[in-house]
């Protein structure tokens, strides 16, 4: 049996000791921790990295603390837009949807349209009358409501301005939440849920359901997730161009993924993070921000869980 791992990522940005109370850490720490064991489990059982990454992200998606599914900031109209998508490693098939409003789990519709329709991507109502035909779970729009994600609307909501999430700047907060993982086979997958930004306008669409922006997988290189500033990782092509490096250029995963992250995304200003595996088991989890939430698990090895930059 090869080696098994997953890693998991709930956002990045200027995170640092003092942005943070001992019991909001303490609350981070434990909904990765339990998200990231809840997906090695299913591993150790001998299911997919499919299923481990979908698992993972579902319950990042369940709580209220990370910007996907229940916890997903207020758009400028003061909806939830919500996009996903999730992809296999071992056949290339992908789903994902974006702009969905009232979808519990929007992970489990992209891998809905990925098994069930012969399309990549759905976005608004169409996902939706597609989740309805498909039994995926909605939720009232008080399932949604979380009293700071308010708080963060109404300081910018008469203003043209938006936020990201996860800091002290309006304009550095990263919020998205993702899942990389490699089953016992050496097939790798990845899923990444977000909510988006905070007061966005015009449906706005990040990188994260963008095949090749902010997830992809491919047995023969790698799985990435990745969360940052979706414009510059959308126009970086981020996960593909570290899937690229590693076939193309002969890199190791840590190196693909430093030189995207630490030396591409910073010389034109992007900022954020990824996680990264292959089926070898190598884990990489780069951030070129002050911190990301973020965790992971390998074979019988201790649970990593991390915030700042020093662990």
């Amino acid at each position: 049996m090869k080696d098994i791992a997953i890693a998991i990522h709930g956002g990045a940005g200027t995170i640092t000791r003092s942005s943070l109370t001992p019991a909001q850490e303490k609350g981070y720490r434990a909904a990765l921790q339990q998200a990231v064991e809840a997906g090695h489990r299913l591993l150790q059982e001998g299911k997919t990295a499919l299923q481990a990454v979908e698992l993972a992200v579902v319950l990042l998606e369940d709580s209220p603390l990370f910007n996907a599914g229940r916890g997903s900031v207020f758009t400028k109209e003061g909806k939830h837009e919500m996009d996903a998508a999730i992809m296999c490693g071992k056949t290339l098939d992908a789903g994902a949807v974006a702009g969905v409003q009232g979808v519990r789990n929007p992970v489990a519709l992209a891998r809905a349209v990925m098994q069930h329709s012969d399309h990549v991507l759905l976005s608004g109502g169409g996902a939706e009358e597609f989740a309805r035909n498909h039994s995926i779970p909605f939720a009232p729009e008080s399932y949604f409501f979380d009293a700071f994600r308010y708080r963060q609307w109404s300081d910018v909501r008469d203003s043209d301005g938006y936020m990201l999430d996860h800091t002290e700047q309006p304009d550095n907060k990263f919020g998205t939440v993702g899942a990389v993982a490699v089953d016992k086979d050496g097939n790798v997958a990845a899923a990444t849920s977000t909510g988006g930004m905070t007061n966005k306008r015009y449906r706005r669409i990040g990188d994260t359901p963008i095949i090749g922006a902010g997830t992809y997988a491919n047995n023969k290189t790698c799985a990435i997730s990745c969360t940052g500033h979706g414009e510059f990782f959308m126009r970086a092509v981020v996960a593909y161009d570290v899937s690229c490096l590693v076939e193309y250029k002969g890199y190791t995963l840590q190196e693909a993924c430093d030189e995207v992250v630490m030396h591409k995304l910073v010389q034109f200003g992007g900022e954020g993070g990824l996680i990264a595996v292959n089926g070898a088991g190598e884990l990489a989890l780069p951030f070129n921000s002050e911190g990301m939430y973020r965790a992971s698990k390998k074979n019988s090895e201790g649970t990593f869980v991390g915030i700042y930059k020093e662990a």
